[in-house]
C-alpha cells in the first residue's frame, strides 16, 4: 500500500529536522577545532578562508577516501635508519 502524501510530507519535516541538528553538530564541531588551531586569531577575509578549507577538503579525500589522509612511509631521517645529523 503507498503512503499518503501527508505522511511522506511529515517524514520529509523529520529528516530536513535531523538534517539541520547533525549540521549543527558538524558546524559546532568544526568551529572548536578551528579555535583550537587558532583560527579566530587570525584576520583572514572569509572567502580566502574557504578556499584554504576546500584545498584541505581535498587533501584529506584524496588520502584513504574514507576522510582520512594516507600515510606516507617515513624515506629519511632517524626513524628510516639514517644517522642523527646532530
Amino acid at each position: 500500500m503507498k503512503k499518503p502524501s501527508s505522511r511522506i510530507r511529515a517524514e520529509i519535516a523529520k529528516l530536513q529536522e535531523q538534517l539541520k541538528q547533525a549540521e549543527t553538530r558538524e558546524a559546532e564541531r568544526i568551529g572548536r577545532l578551528a579555535l583550537k588551531a587558532g583560527l579566530g586569531e587570525i584576520e583572514i577575509d572569509d572567502s580566502d578562508l574557504v578556499a584554504a578549507l576546500e584545498e584541505i577538503v581535498g587533501k584529506f579525500r584524496k588520502g584513504s577516501g574514507r576522510g582520512r589522509p594516507a600515510i606516507a612511509p617515513v624515506t629519511s631521517g632517524p626513524a628510516a635508519g639514517q644517522a642523527d645529523p646532530a
